[in-house]
């Protein structure tokens, strides 16, 4: 079952399961320890959750990032889902899908009322799951499409 990192041994897990993320995609990773200690530096400022799941042994096989900010347009906090991913041997299992719904319910408890995400086109896989549990890729129900750019300062 998914839960929230809290201890050196989960920023650990957080920690080696992004470096992997990012190094099955060929994106720059400045290394597993050091996404250990800034995972932990997140959680300290209460701006991020990290949620961990893993396979029947215990050991994490899925991570999700979420990032708090205040809204403009309500009274509550937004959630950006930063990253999920889900490591090759655990794909298929169900267990991303089970910890994209613990995410949406921690973004929640957490008193947000709107979460959005960013994933690439070709990742086809991933749209599915976001589209099946309720993410829409348009700006409002029917809007037009929407895009997420960025730049690296």
């Amino acid at each position: 079952m998914p839960h929230v990192a809290a201890t050196f041994e989960d920023f650990a897990s957080a920690g080696r399961l992004l470096h992997d993320f990012n190094t099955e995609f060929d994106d720059p990773t400045p290394g597993p320890e050091a996404l250990a200690v800034r995972i932990a530096g997140l959680l300290e400022s209460g701006t991020a959750d990290v949620l961990l799941d893993g396979a029947d042994d215990g050991e994490p096989s899925a991570v999700c990032v979420l990032r708090y900010r205040p809204s403009l347009w309500s009274e509550a906090d937004e959630c950006y889902l930063a990253e999920l991913y889900v490591a090759p041997a655990a794909r298929g299992t169900g267990i991303g899908r089970r910890l994209l719904r613990a995410s949406i319910e921690r973004a929640r408890e957490q008193g947000c009322d709107f979460i959005d995400l960013s994933t690439s086109e070709d990742d086809v896989a991933a749209r599915h799951l976001y589209e099946a549990e309720g993410f829409r890729r348009t700006e409002g129900a029917g809007g037009p499409l929407t895009f997420h750019y960025e730049m690296d300062l």
